[in-house]
Formats: C-alpha cells, structure tokens, sequence
C-alpha cells in the first residue's frame, strides 16, 4: 500500500493509502523527519486534549518543515495553548457560533446560486472555479473584509500551490494583508470587529493574523469539501430532502472524506511513553482522522476535531455546504454528475495535508 503521506492520485473506486500496524505507529513524512501517527478511537482523543502535547511550532524539531511561525512569532489560534489559546476561544466563540452565523445564510444561499447560475448551462467544472470562490465569497462577508478584495483573494489562493516558494510566500502574504485589511478598513459588522473589540491589547497586525488564519483555513478545508459533498449529493438525490436530511449528509461524506485527514500537529513537551510507545521530547504527532471515523464503531466523528482544538469555523462550514445543496436542490433540480462518481480523480499533494477531486464536471439545469 501506499505510504499515505506520498503525493499521489487515485480514483475513488480504488482503495487509498491507510496507516496500520497498532494505536500508535512510528512512520515518515517524504524526506525523512519521523512522525508518530494515533490510529485510535479513544487514544486519539486523549492526544487531542493532553496538554503535553503542545501546537507551538516552536517546539518541532528542524526536519520538519512548512509550519505556521511560532507563536511568539504570531499569535494564531491553531499554535497557541493553554490559557492564551482559551482566551483567544473565548474572543472567537460568540462570533462563530451557529446562532451569530444564523444571519449570513440567506447570502450563502445568493453567493452560491449567483455563481452557479453564472457558469450557464450544460456542462461545467465545478472546481475549475465555484469551489475556490464561494467559500471565499462567503468568509470575506463574515469577517468584513473590504469590498471588491474577492478576485485578488482567488488569485492568492490558486498562487499558494505555486512551486516557486517566492510565488507561494507572496500569496501568503496577500492573504494576510487582506486579513488585517478586515480590521483597519472593513465594514465594522463582521468577525474581525468583533475580535478587534474583544482583543484590545493586541495590535491591528496581530488581529489581521488571527483574521486570515479564518480566511484561509474556511477556503482551503471547504474548497476541498465542496467537491465530495456535490459529488456524493447529486449522485444520490437532493429531491425532498429536508434541512436535517441534507446536514446528515453533509456529516456523512465528510466522515467518509474529512477535508483534513490528519489532525493539525502536535509535539511532545517532553519524553512520554504513549499506548508503549516512547516518543522523545519534540515528536511530532498526528492523529489519523480518516482512519479512525471509517472505523465500523466509532463515537461522534472527529472530522472538526474534538478538544480545546475543536474548529472554530465547524459552523460556518456547515452552513456554507448545506447552503450549496439546497441552492441546488431547489435551483437545480435535475442536475447531474456527468459521469460516475467512482470515476472521480482525487488528488493528494503529499505530507499530512487533504486531498481534493481533480474535476467535478456536472450537468447543470436551473429550473424553469
């Protein structure tokens, strides 16, 4: 079998790469550096809420690389820990909630059916565009980004996959500026207000960060989630589903196909002997998300994590895809994947990070 770590494609009538060989296994990311992967259920989920193991990229050791800046570097809510992680919760939470969300969803629902009613009838490629603008379309609006930023913001997305790190960086640091443009010139009635009144000791850069980590994190998890939720939605039948029928979908093809198929990283604070094995001060771990939600019995699945850690954008992601299903369900009624949906091409980049389909071509037919 594959190492699932490797850049690969594979159809999704194949079967993909899996991590076994015990609760914990001892493998390699491609170049070398060790990892230590959790495979199971309940272990995963002492891992994800153990305090000795820390997300400060700080604490990585050399050979692994392409992380976030440390959090003395800048301040995120996916590095931080203990008390300073929970504050920055505590400002984020209210503003994230499915209640304060409530609001945005009437705009999903024009976002998604503006742009998909745009790509005309007849056969289009749903990732060739849709599933990297709308989750776009609809974050900027939460967070209360500056008009007309959608388009620079589809570009800085499409150039992070860039080869040329110096393209790549510049994208990145797009992204940011747009973030901290949220706060210095946005609306004023969105997330990044919110945060800006609820963290007044940091400064509007810092505030810009913890924005675009939003920003870029709701992009690159949805984009990749759109795809299999259309995919498997259409295949099956939208026809009458209801608003619960259409979450539990959502829930199921992202049990099956978890946008982020390794949880974030931690490191051990110290040595710790974890399920017999011993992990040095610094292992980097992962828990196997997939691996663990396939199982035949699992508890509530841990696509959005589960701990401290658990996604703050959990809501705004379920809103922005049952959004799409019920613009099509109601918009689009006999649309139609244009071929099998086994037949689908998912790609995978290499290292820890998700996969996505190739192309999701569809037969799109508004209603009369």
């Amino acid at each position: 079998m594959t190492c699932p770590f490797t850049a690969r494609t594979r159809l999704l009538s194949e079967p993909d790469a899996a991590v076994t060989g015990g609760p914990v296994v001892r493998t390699a990311l491609p170049g070398g550096p060790a990892v230590w992967v959790v495979t199971e259920e309940a272990l995963a989920r002492r891992v994800l809420t153990d305090p000795r193991f820390a997300k400060d990229p700080a604490l990585a050791p050399p050979e692994v690389t392409d992380l976030e800046p440390s959090v003395a570097e800048r301040l995120s809510l996916t590095t931080a820990d203990g008390p300073g992680h929970a504050r920055l919760r505590r400002a984020h939470a209210p503003l994230l909630s499915a209640r304060a969300l409530a609001r945005y969803a009437g705009r999903a629902h024009s976002l998604a059916s503006a742009l998909l009613e745009g790509l005309g009838p007849g056969e289009v490629d749903l990732t060739e565009d849709f599933t990297i603008r709308y989750p776009l379309a609809v974050v900027l609006e939460v967070v209360g980004a500056p008009p007309g930023l959608l388009d620079d913001a589809v570009a800085a997305c499409r150039a992070m996959w860039s080869p040329d790190p110096a393209v790549a960086g510049a994208a990145f640091g797009r992204l940011q500026a747009i973030g901290t443009a949220a706060v210095t010139d946005g609306t004023g009635d969105g997330v990044a207000a919110g945060l800006r009144t609820a963290l007044p000791d940091l400064t509007d850069a810092q505030v810009g960060y913890l924005v675009f980590g939003l920003v870029f994190a709701g992009q690159l998890t949805t984009d990749a989630a759109l795809g299999y939720v259309v995919a498997h939605a259409l295949d099956s039948g939208l026809a009458g589903r209801t608003a619960e029928e259409l979450d539990a979908l959502v829930a199921e093809v992202l049990r099956v196909h978890p946008p982020a198929p390794f949880s974030l990283w931690r490191f051990a604070r110290t040595a710790v002997d974890l399920a017999g094995e011993g992990l040095p001060a610094g292992a980097p771990v992962l828990v196997d998300i997939r691996g663990i939600d396939a199982a035949p019995v699992v508890g509530h699945p841990l696509t959005f994590g589960h701990g401290p850690h658990f996604c703050a954008g959990a809501h705004l992601a379920r809103l922005e895809l049952r959004a799409v299903l019920e613009v099509l369900r109601d918009r689009f009624p006999d649309a139609r994947p244009a071929g099998p949906v086994t037949g689908l091409v998912e790609v995978h980049p290499g290292g820890p990070v998700g996969a996505r389909l190739a192309a999701l071509p569809v037969r799109l037919h508004p209603a009369r």
